[in-house]
């Protein structure tokens, strides 16, 4: 299992340990990465993402997950994320009409 966020896309960083004699060893920067529900208000149900915190707090901060998921473009989220992008946006669609 890949340590992406389902809807930011941040991934693991690479970087150096620094001793105090200033050498330098390669090391890697894991997002914080959570499994979490969260309801999207046009489907009705609750979806099962791989989160990191950050993504999770911008998601509160845009209004919920279908706000977040239709404004943000379709390279940045994973697979799961655009399928649920779509459903969104015909349930939307066909309550509209």
């Amino acid at each position: 299992m890949s340590r992406i966020c389902e809807l930011t896309g941040k991934g693991r960083q690479v970087g150096h340990n620094v001793s105090h004699a200033n050498n330098k060893t390669k090391r890697t920067f894991l997002p914080n990465l959570q499994n979490v529900t969260l309801i999207s208000d046009s489907l009705g149900k609750g979806v099962k993402l791989r989160v990191s915190t950050h993504g999770l707090r911008s998601v509160e901060h845009v209004g919920g997950l279908d706000n977040w998921l239709l404004k943000t473009s379709d390279d940045r989220l994973s697979l799961r994320a655009r399928r649920l992008k779509r459903d969104i946006a015909k349930k939307q669609q066909a309550a509209a009409a």
